[in-house]
């Protein structure tokens, strides 16, 4: 029998005037961003989270420390890459990957393709 497993992600970060926003991966135009330790892409963070959770893995801020300065300013795409690793580690492989965003703006819907083809490479699955 296939053992299915589902983890539920969040995230939050500060907003900060004149700082980049990234969402899954995507850099979007806006007079403020998320603010942290990495890129602050709280989609692919809550993704991660979910990800670590349904495989009994922790979560982000255990593996990827803010007081780590390995993590500083890198791409948020880049953990993925090492959360999906951690669980090929331990013999998971993921099924489906969603992801439920709650904006008034940046609108993001016009990013919606690239920021899929972004997490699909990320996380070595296919869109459809």
């Amino acid at each position: 029998m296939t053992k299915i497993k589902v983890g539920f992600g969040f995230d939050v970060h500060q907003l900060k005037q004149n700082h980049p926003f990234v969402l899954g991966g995507v850099n979007l135009e806006h007079t403020s961003g998320a603010y942290g330790h990495s890129d602050a892409d709280v989609m692919l963070h809550a993704i991660c989270d979910a990800l670590l959770g349904a495989a009994n893995l922790r979560d982000i801020g255990f593996h990827f420390s803010n007081k780590d300065d390995r993590w500083k300013g890198i791409s948020s795409l880049i953990l993925l890459q090492h959360v999906v690793k951690l669980l090929d580690e331990k013999g998971w492989k993921i099924g489906n990957i969603d992801a439920m965003v709650c904006l008034e703006a940046p609108k993001i819907n016009p990013h919606i393709p690239a920021m899929q083809a972004n997490i699909a490479e990320a996380a070595g699955i296919d869109i459809e």
